[in-house]
């Protein structure tokens, strides 16, 4: 009987073990992309990337970019004006992102954006940036909280632009408070260590750790992304006539 105990116990240990071991690896996996099902590269920027040169980042096939613009009710990104102004002069499709506060109102939230990003300064929707900060992960906001601020925030900006925001989040963050009372908008999600096939994205942020030439900033690294499409699929969404010119 005790031969038989300790068996069970060994076996149950080493399955224990197996899903550990297994957990890691996807842990600290990178995520594998295949250019071929996903051709249309993009990055997001912030501040932390220094000067960009945006012309060498469409020379290396930068098709389109996130452009950090605001945080909270009060906050904008010290880079968000010269980057907006600079990646417009080539053809690289521009969308701006807003980072989410648990802590403010949607409104004001709204307001600050839409006070740093003009509507003709970006080609594609707005972003707003929904992810765990400071001690969220521990002490989670209620969905009901987190609607309070998040619908109002979602409304005005897309009254303002005239189209509906993408909604960037991690898996977690998606399954808590997006998937059910805001899986109808555009979503752009972080998974760097695999594909996230599970979700119905438009983006993908694969690589939190990419490098490329033409910064020079406090952060080395630089997150780089894919659409879920063709280059022709990407063209009919985003348009190859840049909607800027029409007032000139």
């Amino acid at each position: 009987m005790h031969i038989l105990k300790r068996n069970i116990i060994c076996a149950l240990a080493g399955f224990i073990l197996v899903l550990a071991a297994m957990g890691a690896a996807c842990y600290f996996a990178e995520a594998a992309v295949n250019k071929s099902k996903y051709p249309v590269f993009g990055v997001d920027v912030s501040n932390w990337q220094g000067v960009i040169d945006w012309q060498e980042f469409e020379h290396q096939g930068v098709s389109f970019a996130f452009i950090k613009a605001t945080e909270g009710s009060g906050h904008v990104d010290e880079s968000a004006r010269y980057n907006l102004e600079n990646a417009a002069e080539t053809d690289i499709r521009i969308s701006a992102y807003h980072f989410f506060s648990f802590d403010s109102s949607g409104e004001t939230q709204a307001e600050n954006f839409i006070s740093v990003v003009d509507r003709d300064a970006i080609d594609m929707p707005p972003v707003v940036d929904i992810e765990y900060y400071g001690n969220k992960r521990l002490n989670k906001p209620s969905k009901d909280e987190t609607e309070e601020i998040l619908l109002p925030l979602l409304e005005a900006l897309e009254e303002y632009y005239g189209v509906k925001p993408i909604i960037y989040t991690t898996i977690p963050v998606y399954f808590r408070y997006v998937k059910d009372d805001f899986g109808d908008y555009p979503l752009w999600i972080r998974s760097v260590n695999f594909e996230p096939d599970l979700v119905d994205w438009k983006f993908w942020q694969y690589c939190d750790h990419g490098r490329l030439d033409g910064y020079e900033g406090d952060e080395q690294y630089i997150d780089l992304n894919v659409y879920c499409g063709s280059e022709e699929q990407f063209d009919s969404e985003f348009g190859i006539c840049d909607p800027r010119s029409t007032n000139d």
